[in-house]
């Protein structure tokens, strides 16, 4: 209903009925909590989560009434139905779940003022480079190795994931690389730079982030050149990695396998994936009711298989709704992407779509078997502080762009307004001299008869 309506004025009803019903959803969830758990810690926690989402989008509203409503409803929504889950799953981990988000709102509603204002950005092309092969570099040397893979980095007890935050880094990088970049050594030298990105993320064994780097890289290429043919040499490039990358790492060829038969190893490599698949049937269409399933059977399920919890307890249709929900935040920041004239910000902008649309597709689509697992989260719905954070950022930084692109459209009415203006002011000026001309012709044409006259009579 809001891509066929044209205006920002014309959508405020169907806004207004997009939040009317996501806070329904949240409460009747929490209601079915209360009544299962009788614990009158959760009724305080429901009411700050009220307090919390209902503050976000009306300060937003407020604040950036120029910026885009779709984005931060959807975003909110994903967020409420990360809280009912995560809720269910486990209260202790709701909790620091909600202090990230309070936090990542805080610091977040800076962030699109900050892009708007700032539009010398796009010159800093090798500080981003060289922040983020240093940020990740660290973690290759430093890091804590978890399952086998370097992800994470403690400092002063606080444990997060590099990677997330290099990802917006990258993504300053490419946009200001490729925006004015015209020559082949220009784009081999940037590409050069992501692949030193990719290869140390796969040194790292974090292979999820490196194939999310790489897809970045591939689209944003494609959006700057439209040449489709680096967009083959790239995607010839990534299929041979990958097989290199299939021969060198047990553990991929370990998920492979159980991608491609779990139930030949149910208890063991094909554990995860079995249990998944299990919770996603039984919830069937209309799902089990919250507490009704056991989610917690899959190990990990608050992080990589969220979706699989959210189909066996809230229902396959509520699951589908949910990633349609991902689909339009994906198509509203396209679309703004395509309006936007400003090649570096337009770069940004469908850089955050194209990280957004394939982490939730890895997610999705690992989870229900429709590719090999990947290990990554969902956005703004599985448990993560960094990951949530970094989402919530990126958002935010679209968010500026929309300013961007809305100021854009202002300038533009504005110099239209002028030079219709100033084509009228032409139009009266060329009327006037003509009128004059003619008025000067007449009084010549008339001294010229009586002249005639005179000498004729004479």
């Amino acid at each position: 209903m809001v891509f066929i309506r044209k205006t920002e004025e014309d959508r405020k009803g169907v806004y207004i009925r997009q939040i009317i019903l996501m806070f329904a959803v949240q409460i009747a969830c929490f209601v079915q909590i209360l009544a299962r758990t009788g614990k009158a810690q959760y009724a305080f926690f429901f009411a700050f989560q009220i307090i919390i989402f209902a503050s976000v989008l009306t300060l937003f509203y407020l604040i950036y009434p120029e910026g885009n409503r779709l984005l931060i409803n959807n975003s909110c929504m994903l967020l409420m139905i990360g809280m009912i889950i995560l809720t269910r799953l486990s209260y202790d981990k709701a909790i620091k779940q909600f202090f990230i988000i309070t936090a990542s709102f805080v610091v977040g509603f800076f962030v699109p003022e900050l892009i708007f204002r700032f539009n010398f950005l796009k010159k800093f092309t090798y500080v981003y480079a060289g922040a983020g092969i240093v940020a990740i570099g660290a973690v290759l040397i430093l890091g804590a190795a978890t399952h086998g893979s370097k992800i994470s980095y403690t400092i002063a007890g606080i444990t997060f994931q590099p990677s997330e935050f290099v990802k917006i880094v990258f993504l300053f990088f490419m946009a200001a690389a490729l925006y004015k970049s015209e020559s082949i050594l220009e784009l081999f030298l940037t590409s050069v730079i992501a692949a030193a990105h990719v290869i140390i993320l796969v040194l790292s064994r974090d292979l999820g982030s490196a194939l999310i780097f790489f897809v970045i890289y591939l689209a944003l290429i494609y959006i700057a050149t439209e040449n489709i043919g680096y967009l083959a040499i790239g995607l010839s490039f990534g299929v041979l990695a990958s097989v290199i990358s299939y021969k060198l790492f047990t553990h991929i060829q370990v998920r492979v396998q159980a991608f491609l038969d779990p139930f030949s190893d149910i208890e063991r490599t094909g554990y995860q994936i079995s249990q998944s698949l299990f919770g996603i049937s039984s919830g069937c269409w209309f799902g089990l009711g919250l507490y009704g399933g056991s989610p917690q059977s899959i190990p990990y399920v608050e992080r990589d298989f969220i979706f699989s919890a959210i189909a066996e307890e809230l229902g396959v249709l509520f699951a589908i709704f949910m990633a349609l929900i991902c689909v339009s935040t994906f198509i509203m920041l396209m679309v703004e992407g395509y309006y936007i004239r400003d090649k570096f910000y337009r770069l940004i902008i469908t850089g955050v779509a194209v990280a957004y649309i394939f982490q939730t597709f890895l997610t999705i689509g690992g989870g229900a078997k429709f590719i090999p697992l990947t290990g990554v989260t969902l956005p703004l719905v599985s448990y993560g502080g960094t990951s949530v954070f970094v989402t919530v950022f990126m958002i935010m930084i679209s968010e500026g762009v929309c300013m961007i692109r809305v100021d854009e459209e202002y300038e533009l009415e504005e110099r239209r307004r002028k030079r219709a203006r100033q084509q009228r002011r032409l139009d009266r000026d060329q009327t006037y001299r003509k009128e004059t001309y003619r008025q000067e012709d007449t009084g010549r044409d008339g001294r010229s008869q009586e002249y005639t006259k005179r000498q004729k009579t004479n």
